[in-house]
């Protein structure tokens, strides 16, 4: 359990290896040899080492093991990093731990590896239950594969599984979609994320999709679905996930009763957290900062004598403001909202003193709702999210 004495922390560990990237992904990942995975994990052990040293006096509440694909390390690499973790760390007892996994990545021995070293949740990279649109994703595996890997992680003993599902893909149509929904919902697993595509610059679907890309499918490519079918795939998610007993308590983010993934809830609830490994970004002590991105420089860095100095850039200092930015636009993504009593416990005013004007006009607007001391997006706030979070941004410094 949770030492009450002790500030909670959470841990992100980033693994940027996959076996083949994917056409829409613009996360820090990429192939690499064996070897060079190898020299990656016993160089990230050593940072865990060094890290720990600041978080002194913090206990560790959940541990997130993400890429890439994670599941691309042999298993006895992935038992290393949560045992130098727990060696160094001050871990809970109850510590919620997270590896993604790639169906065409994990075997049956690596699971029993991660149950052995006490992984206790799973999230497994479907993204849709149609061959044809996961080939035009780029994905490595089919959806056989994936039925392989579920079944295998229940026989290993894992009991609170995540499916990662996204929606308006090239092709994609409301009955494909549907199709998806109720093949993953058949499989009953204990959480299910739902996100929509985001065309990301610096990919190949950027090329094919981008703003550039004015015919958005010409050619070869199959086209995207247009906003108005995106919407309601958005509302069949919805509606058809809580039919089979999955409560939305975030954006995109669908979990049975008891299985809400505590890890995602300390991000938009402000709960510090370490990030390890090449790339990975922390929010500690007040100040937000990043991990060296390239392999070859991190690999050199000599952490036992240096420290973690040259390992960190983008180092800043949270202000007052960005905090408050922070706290609302994070927590609003939940749907239980945001609350001033928290609001006011932590900056001494209350939400109102800050943005009535904004908040008044949304509600006016039918995308913010108030429930006593707490305030929510609406259904149609919630199509709007990023407009929405956007009128909490502060023009000057509180």
């Amino acid at each position: 359990m949770m030492n009450n004495n002790k500030k909670k922390l959470e841990l992100y560990v980033h693994i940027p290896f996959c076996a083949r990237k994917c056409l829409y992904c613009d996360f820090l990942s990429f192939r690499t040899l064996a070897t060079v995975q190898e020299d990656y994990v016993r160089q990230l052990l050593e940072e865990i080492q060094a890290a720990s040293i600041t978080a002194e006096g913090s206990q560790v509440t959940t541990i997130f093991i993400g890429g890439g694909t994670p599941s691309i390390l042999e298993g006895g690499l992935i038992r290393a990093i949560v045992e130098t973790i727990r060696l160094y760390f001050d871990v809970a007892p109850d510590a919620e731990i997270t590896i993604e996994a790639n169906p065409g990545t994990l075997t049956p021995q690596k699971l029993d590896i991660y149950r052995g070293c006490g992984i206790n949740r799973i999230s497994l990279g479907l993204q849709s239950a149609d061959n044809g649109e996961l080939k035009a994703l780029g994905r490595i595996h089919s959806f056989e594969e994936f039925l392989k890997s579920f079944e295998r992680a229940r026989q290993a003993g894992f009991w609170s599984i995540n499916v990662d599902l996204m929606s308006a893909l090239p092709g994609q149509t409301l009955e494909s979609w549907k199709n998806t929904l109720k093949k993953v919902a058949m499989l009953k697993p204990e959480h299910i994320s739902a996100y929509s595509l985001i065309i990301e610059e610096n990919t190949p679907f950027w090329e094919r999709y981008g703003q550039k890309a004015a015919g958005c499918g010409g050619g070869p490519w199959p086209p995207l679905p247009d906003e108005d079918t995106e919407r309601k795939m958005y509302q069949i998610t919805k509606d058809f996930l809580e039919e089979q007993g999955y409560n939305r308590y975030e954006i995109s983010n669908y979990a049975k009763p008891g299985f809400e993934c505590r890890h995602n809830i300390g991000y938009w609830t402000g709960i510090e957290y370490l990030g390890l490994g090449l790339g990975a970004s922390s929010c500690y002590k007040g100040v937000r900062f990043s991990n060296e991105r390239d392999l070859k420089t991190y690999l050199e860095l000599d952490f036992m004598k240096d420290g973690l100095v040259k390992l960190y850039q983008d180092v800043q200092e949270q202000t007052r403001s960005s905090r408050m930015e922070e706290f609302m636009f994070l927590g609003l993504r939940m749907t239980r909202g945001v609350s001033d009593i928290d609001f006011t416990g932590q900056f001494g005013v209350k939400i109102r003193s800050v943005y009535g004007d904004k908040i008044d006009t949304l509600i006016a607007n039918g995308l913010l709702r108030e429930e006593g001391s707490r305030l929510m997006l609406t259904d149609w706030g919630i199509d709007v999210s990023n407009y929405v979070l956007s009128e909490f941004l502060l023009d000057q410094e509180l």
